[in-house]
């Protein structure tokens, strides 16, 4: 049998991946299995074991995945002043729609599910995504220093986990709210993290 090369499978790699996070579009989470994933991919299910031991591990390589792109987005990212700044950030985050989710819904049992090993590499695409967002904020805002990114992030990312819910509220989420006399307002992703933004980026202007 020839051997796979590195290339390959890394291509392989990124394709379960891809089959994981098209399930994702139209199924949740809990009913989305391991088999389910391998069968849409174009090799042979069992060979999925090479790549990945659990559901969970390939999951958590698709937010690997979307926190990668999102630290890409933000060194690319030059809004052309202060003012606009917040609303550019913004429309950044309502590109990672899938992030968000993941974070809300899906993060403790990604986590739980996964080896040492896997938990490692996605902390370190974490981890870097922290450091884009410092680059980002230092290189909009001359007057903002380390001290300031870091607050700024820790008040940021902790704010991530609650986004997806306040924004994909379901049918029976909406009825109960209805019927407890709770005010429902509709917001996107855009308009609750450009409303923060603005607020944490004034102590830099």
């Amino acid at each position: 049998m020839p051997k796979i090369t590195q290339a390959r499978a890394l291509a392989r790699r990124e394709e379960i991946v891809d089959a994981c996070a098209q399930l994702y579009e139209v199924k949740p989470f809990k009913e989305i299995t391991l088999g389910e994933i391998g069968a849409n991919t174009s090799f042979t299910r069992t060979s999925i074991y090479n790549y990945f031991r659990t559901k969970e591990e390939i999951f958590l390589a698709l937010l690997e995945r979307e926190y990668a792109a999102w630290a890409a987005d933000l060194d690319a990212l030059d809004a052309p002043d202060a003012a606009s700044f917040p609303a550019a950030f913004a429309a950044l985050l309502e590109r990672r729609r899938r992030m968000l989710k993941l974070l809300s819904m899906n993060l403790y049992d990604m986590e739980a599910g996964s080896s040492l090993e896997a938990l490692v590499q996605f902390k370190r695409a974490y981890l870097s995504s922290m450091q884009a967002m410092e680059r980002c904020l230092r290189r909009h805002f001359p007057r903002c220093t380390a001290e300031d990114a870091q607050q700024f992030i820790y008040a940021f990312y902790p704010f991530l986990f609650g986004v997806w819910p306040y924004t994909e509220a379901t049918q029976k989420q909406r009825k109960a709210m209805e019927i407890a006399g709770m005010p429902h307002r509709s917001f996107s992703v855009g308009e609750i993290a450009g409303a923060l933004v603005e607020k944490l980026v004034r102590p830099f202007l």
